[in-house]
């Protein structure tokens, strides 16, 4: 439980515009990862395509952004977000997610089919690690903002400490 009083605090602290019982609310009904199927049509005379409407989507898409060229000896993410919501997919080659949540639970996840996404909500650590031909599609809740960002991992788990 210390955890959640301790997340509490650090989204408190960091979004003075929510009340404290919201921001509670927010983390004692924190989501898991997930992934999702998107529908595709096509062949394989023609190719495929794969759609990803905000309809089927857990939020609405406020930034999209992608990752390439990414070399297999480089792992990336090394962070989390406060209040972030991303679906990512692995759009070409493969790409490899370990997810860490507040209570230190990991999970792994590998993505190599274009038409399948990963949602990844907010407060999970995530460390990336890409295939060398790899593209990921980043699509986000919100548009950028620094100050969501975790970047220590001691100052993460010290959500899951206090």
């Amino acid at each position: 439980m210390r955890s959640y009083y301790l997340a509490l605090y650090s989204a408190a602290h960091h979004a003075s515009k929510n009340t404290l019982s919201s921001i509670f609310k927010r983390i004692m009904n924190a989501q898991k990862p997930y992934l999702l199927t998107f529908d595709t049509i096509g062949a394989p005379d023609l190719g495929y395509i794969a759609v990803a409407e905000n309809s089927a989507l857990p939020f609405q898409i406020k930034r999209t952004y992608w990752i390439y060229c990414t070399p297999e000896t480089v792992a990336r993410g090394h962070h989390a977000h406060h209040e972030l919501q991303q679906v990512v997919i692995a759009v070409h080659g493969s790409i490899e997610f370990v997810l860490e949540n507040v209570a230190g639970e990991k999970t792994i996840f590998h993505l190599e089919k274009p038409n399948v996404g990963l949602f990844i909500p907010e407060m999970h650590w995530r460390t990336i690690n890409f295939s060398h031909d790899a593209v990921l599609l980043c699509l986000a809740s919100t548009e950028y903002n620094e100050a969501d960002y975790i970047r220590d991992f001691e100052v993460f788990q010290a959500l899951a400490n206090q």
